[in-house]
């Protein structure tokens, strides 16, 4: 005897076991909804060209951004928003890398 069955409670079920996984993987960070104000903008900032005998200005106030070398490439870190850091690219998404730190090396099996 074949016993039909109603798929709508099936359906259901799947779909609030993946809602609950997805925000039980968000609230303890695993997963991490992007917005907009989360990213910094490689055009917000602007590489000043040192020629020698020429002057140029530079505000005293600092930016809000530090700057540290990380496994030879450089990361920026926001001193407001507790926790945004980000890798200091160009326009091809090559990381900018540091002067005078080793970089590492794939490792050869």
């Amino acid at each position: 005897m074949s016993q039909e069955r109603d798929v709508i409670p099936l359906i259901l079920t799947g779909l609030g076991t993946i809602a609950v996984t997805v925000l039980t993987l968000w609230y303890y960070g695993y997963v991490h909804f992007a917005k907009e104000e989360d990213a910094l903008l490689l055009a917000d900032f602007t590489m000043l060209k040192s020629i020698p005998g020429e002057d140029y200005k530079l505000s005293l106030k600092p930016a809000k951004q530090v700057a540290q070398c990380i496994d030879g490439v450089l990361v920026l870190f926001d001193t407001e928003q507790k926790g945004l850091s980000g890798v200091l690219v160009d326009n091809r998404k090559q990381a900018v890398r540091c002067a005078g730190q080793e970089v590492p090396q794939q490792v050869k099996p």
